[in-house]
């Protein structure tokens, strides 16, 4: 299973949210674009299909951009990919989201193990939050600090 750059780069935009997220962070696009290197066009589709999925709000105007829509305990990196790139697993037969029926599936013993890695990638991805990602963003940021 190979994350698509879409999936990098709306991880990449959901975490610059959760960032900003406390001090009740308004994000224009472009200042997102920037910090996280995403090209403002591909970013323009991404926020409009998490918008549309309730992770993220717009406001218009002066003082308008992007938020989160809920704080970032409640948002998943597992959801997140999955709006942006469909459903995790690495072939259709093993898909909870979009399954579809194999002629051989009743006598293979591969769809076992694309099971077993279909479930382990959304154990991880649906039991990490973006609060949690953000954690680990502090953390690394000050041991870099304290290295310098």
């Amino acid at each position: 299973m190979r994350i698509s750059a879409k999936g990098d780069y709306a991880t990449r935009a959901v975490l610059d949210l959760a960032i900003n997220h406390k001090a009740g962070g308004v994000s224009r696009i472009h200042a997102i674009a920037e910090r996280q290197h995403i090209p403002v066009k591909y970013l323009e589709n991404i926020l409009l299909l998490l918008n549309r999925a309730g992770v993220v709000r717009s406001r218009r105007g002066n003082q308008g951009g992007y938020y989160l829509a809920r704080p970032p305990e409640s948002i998943t990196v597992g959801e997140v990919i999955r709006i942006v790139d469909g459903p995790l697993a690495p072939i259709s037969c093993a898909s909870t989201t979009a399954y579809e029926e194999c002629p051989e599936e009743a006598a293979c013993g591969l769809r076992s193990v694309w099971l077993e890695a279909r479930n382990a990638l959304a154990k991880v991805l649906d039991n990490t939050t973006f609060a949690d990602v953000l954690k680990r963003t502090k953390k690394i940021s000050l041991d870099n600090l304290a290295k310098v």
